[in-house]
């Protein structure tokens, strides 16, 4: 991959079908699916702790989890301003809280943001690739810096914990050229600029190593300027690539991109909301991906409008965020659900009745070549 190398460009064009895809809807979301994992805190964007490989770690019948948190404010969008990362786990028994992941004042920024987290083959050795949002001790900005820290998992009976880590150091800052530098001191036309959001993958085919991230084209001067950033491990440091997809036009935020391999194939995974295309595109708050055949493309989209899985008509907040696994199954977390309609854009005792802050239910894909749809 080189300068030389041309973004796959989602297409206005691709979301026409969208509307024909009936069977990517997801099921509305009833109170029984609505489960606090602390019942004073909320939680949100997650991923799993998981190797290299990308193979899930399992240990006592459970995965672990970290998702960002805070405890329960009274407007839940000021949530983004205070949040921390917390290990969790799932069983049989449900979701498992285990506690903050970094002591207070470790991390550089003033709130941290999501990542991605890579166990080594010891099962103890842990990487978290993570958000530095804003500067740590100083006014709240949304500057956003990739990070990643070394420390130790450690599991003793039914309890666990992260201890060990070393200072973080920044994996690799945006260039100007292809990633806008993300330093925004407020949000701009309803929304930000990113350089955020970092997921590992380790290509199968020749053991390369990569982070890929949601950024912002840094070549042209547009709002809508959502593209797939990936940075390579070249020796011991990342080293900024051109964007694996660009949505120039269509799209302002792909979230969370994160890449996972089946049957030879690579599936590029992203969320984004329905607020964040263009005016007059109508696609859903949602799950959406891109197939190709190597790291470097071309890609094409997904059930041939990148479309995996979206919320439903009639609740379309209720969830948000989806993390996709190597094994292929789901989750996301519960955004503002059972709104039957309304509004809560200017009503905060709304917001906060709604706001699910907990995991979503799961789901599995079914893989068939460029089709991937809800098992």
């Amino acid at each position: 991959m080189t300068d030389t190398h041309a973004p796959t460009h989602w297409s206005a064009d691709a979301l026409d079908g969208i509307p024909a895809q009936a069977d990517a809807r997801l099921p509305v979301f009833t109170a029984a699916d609505v489960v606090p994992i602390l019942s004073d805190h909320d939680f949100w964007d997650m991923w799993q702790i998981a190797y290299a490989d990308g193979r899930t770690a399992f240990f006592g019948g459970r995965s672990w989890w970290f998702f960002l948190a805070t405890p329960r404010l009274s407007d839940p969008e000021m949530r983004h301003d205070e949040a921390r990362i917390r290990l969790t786990s799932y069983g049989a028994d449900g979701w498992r809280d285990h506690g903050v992941t970094f002591a207070d004042g470790f991390t550089p920024g003033s709130r941290e943001w999501s990542g991605s987290a890579v166990l080594g083959e010891d099962d103890t050795t842990l990487t978290m690739y993570f958000t530095a949002s804003g500067r740590r001790g100083q006014p709240r900005t949304f500057e956003q810096r990739l990070f990643e820290t070394e420390g130790r998992f450690i599991i003793e009976g039914d309890n666990a914990r992260t201890e060990g880590w070393s200072e973080p150091v920044e994996s690799v800052a945006a260039d100007g050229h292809h990633y806008i530098v993300a330093n925004q001191a407020e949000p701009e036309n309803g929304g930000i600029k990113g350089f955020r959001d970092p997921g590992y993958f380790r290509d199968p085919a020749d053991g390369a190593e990569y982070l890929l991230f949601v950024g912002s084209a840094g070549w042209v001067k547009q709002d809508i300027d959502g593209v797939v950033g990936v940075a390579r491990r070249e020796g011991e440091r990342w080293t900024i690539q051109p964007p694996l997809i660009e949505s120039l036009g269509v799209n302002a935020e792909l979230e969370r991109p994160h890449i996972i391999v089946r049957n030879g194939l690579y599936y590029c995974f992203w969320s984004t909301q329905a607020k964040r295309f263009a005016p007059g595109l109508g696609a859903p708050t949602g799950l959406y991906a891109m197939v190709a055949d190597s790291v470097a493309g071309p890609w094409r989209p997904v059930n041939g409008t990148g479309l995996v899985a979206g919320n439903p008509v009639e609740e379309p907040t209720q969830a948000y965020c989806w993390w996709v696994t190597g094994e292929g199954d789901v989750t996301s977390f519960v955004d503002y659900w059972g709104m039957e309609g309304r509004d809560a854009s200017e009503d905060v005792a709304l917001r906060r009745e709604r706001f699910g802050g907990t995991a979503a239910p799961w789901f599995k894909l079914a893989f068939d070549g460029d089709r991937v749809t809800i098992a």
